[in-house]
């Protein structure tokens, strides 16, 4: 995971779960992003596992502390490129249930925008005021960095939030594209060589520490139209997509939330996501954007 302090500055930790001293995370030492250990792991053809599994500074934090955002410690999206946000390209996939009818010829990807708009676990995700609403979108997310022969490689699988604005398409479904252009979360765990076939989790939407939504959710490639390899082969077939150096965050589709139930997020509301097997949960306040004017372009 990727955590930042106002004093250290940003560090990337391994979680270290179970007994006897309970979860903790493990600080890093030689890198302060991922993105920077898996340019490492390519330049010396190491594992990116065992290169960071061998790299810890000693310093221990409490995962249970740091989680609950009770300490100076906030998290950072589970990958992200540290240098250059508009270097970090986030799409996603409209992969729909395994049973969603006749199969397209590719799939249906779209752009979520650059590295500005991802948030991490804590943060809120914004209802802008141009925006006509706002609700989480609970899927899995693959993360991959272009090597220098211009191949993508994955680096793993974490837990995203797709926040989107579906009502917008609902009145004017010539805006989708305008309407996938939101902040969005992942994390707060990255795991690294990840199963996407049958994974199972939950979503939950909270108001004021009370539940008011939630559903069992499951995604993989046993549930989904496409295969993990058909939505990266198409994802990166464009040239523009594998230029060396650049991240990628594509958020792998899902098909439940909590606006196809009529259930509309307000502000303050907090949406709560969890995969079995990877990790704490993802959890994000949801902030609606107080009016501005954001203008447009004037001549030079």
């Amino acid at each position: 995971m990727q955590i930042i302090h106002p004093e250290y500055g940003r560090r990337v930790a391994l979680v270290h779960t179970g007994e006897p001293h309970g979860d903790e995370l493990h600080l890093l030492s030689t890198y302060r992003s991922i993105h920077a250990f898996a340019v490492a792991a390519i330049e010396t053809g190491w594992k990116l596992r065992d290169l960071l599994s061998t790299d810890l500074s000693g310093i221990v934090l409490d995962y249970d502390q740091v989680h609950a955002l009770q300490s100076d410690w906030r998290f950072l999206p589970s990958f992200d490129h540290p240098d250059h946000p508009a270097r970090c390209m986030v799409t996603g996939c409209a992969n729909g249930p395994a049973n969603a009818g006749a199969r397209s010829t590719a799939p249906p990807w779209f752009t979520k925008g650059n590295g500005m708009h991802l948030r991490g676990h804590g943060e809120d995700l914004i209802i802008p005021t141009f925006g006509v609403g706002g609700t989480e979108e609970a899927e899995l997310v693959g993360v991959y960095i272009i090597d220098p022969t211009g191949q993508p490689r994955r680096i793993g699988l974490t837990p995203g939030n797709e926040f989107a604005d579906p009502e917008m398409v609902q009145r004017d479904p010539r805006m989708l594209s305008h309407s996938k252009l939101r902040t969005c979360s992942i994390g707060p765990e990255l795991t690294l060589d990840a199963d996407f076939d049958g994974v199972h989790g939950s979503v939950a939407i909270e108001r004021a520490g009370a539940v008011l939504w939630s559903k069992e959710i499951v995604t993989g490639e046993a549930h989904t139209v496409f295969p993990l390899a058909d939505v990266e082969r198409h994802c990166f077939k464009y040239e523009a997509h594998r230029l060396p150096g650049d991240a990628h965050v594509h958020f792998l589709g899902g098909s439940v939330s909590s606006f196809g139930d009529g259930f509309r997020l307000e502000d303050g509301d907090e949406a709560v996501i969890q995969w079995e097997g990877f990790g704490r949960p993802l959890r994000n306040p949801i902030h609606r954007e107080a009016p501005a004017d954001h203008g447009g372009a004037t001549a030079l």
